[in-house]
């Protein structure tokens, strides 16, 4: 498996582009902006884009998803069903964080607990980690043993609930049976920030011990 991962917007949102080594088919995770940017990177490199894949629906995560959908003539697919007021407030969303106008859009496919997301030799469990949003899901490779969590956590931190229908509690329970219950050594590709492993958030992340929140 490779990963590219591209900041883009104003609140430097890691988009990450994956790709099957074996086969050089890809999917572009969370890309929230900058659609420019994402296509020229892709130029870079002899891939195939299958799909456009979502963790959750804040604008920052998702507004260059329908331009790149449709530019590549890909679906896009997650997060889990709970999540679409947020895509049906996508022109809200613009408005408070100063974001250029976008009209609502929705995935072509929700996805569940339980369900796998296949690109090429890839194979990911999607598990539902609801908290910071209400149908925010997280992607497991385990044979690379990687995980891609959105904003549910990050180097030393978690996702933030105090937008609507975020709910802290909800939260650490996500993050405590479907983030914790992963092998220590699995690769945490947080939508904020550096890299980091199950095992160093299990035992230094405040939020976790309790120390903060």
């Amino acid at each position: 498996m490779d990963i590219i991962t591209l900041a883009v917007t104003p609140f430097s949102q890691n988009c990450r582009i994956v790709i099957c080594q074996q086969t050089r088919q890809a999917f572009i995770v969370d890309p929230g902006g900058d659609a420019d940017k994402i296509i020229a990177e892709l130029a870079r490199h002899t891939v195939v884009i299958k799909s456009i894949v979502l963790t959750h629906g804040h604008l920052d995560h998702v507004g260059a998803a329908k331009q790149l959908a449709d530019h590549f003539n890909v679906q896009i697919v997650g997060p889990q069903k709970d999540e679409q007021f947020w895509f049906d407030a996508l022109p809200m969303q613009a408005q408070m964080f100063g974001f250029v106008p976008i009209q609502p859009f929705y995935p072509d496919v929700w996805l569940e607990a339980g369900d796998t997301y296949e690109v090429g030799d890839l194979s990911f469990a999607v598990r539902h980690c609801p908290g910071h949003t209400p149908g925010h899901v997280i992607f497991y490779e385990a044979r690379h043993q990687v995980v891609l969590v959105g904003d549910v956590i990050f180097n030393g931190s978690v996702g933030r609930t105090d937008f609507p229908k975020g709910d802290a509690q909800q939260l650490l329970h996500s993050i405590k049976t479907q983030v914790l219950t992963l092998p220590d050594e699995t690769r945490i590709l947080s939508g904020h920030g550096p890299d980091t492993t199950v095992g160093v958030e299990r035992i230094s992340n405040p939020f976790i011990s309790g120390k903060f929140g």
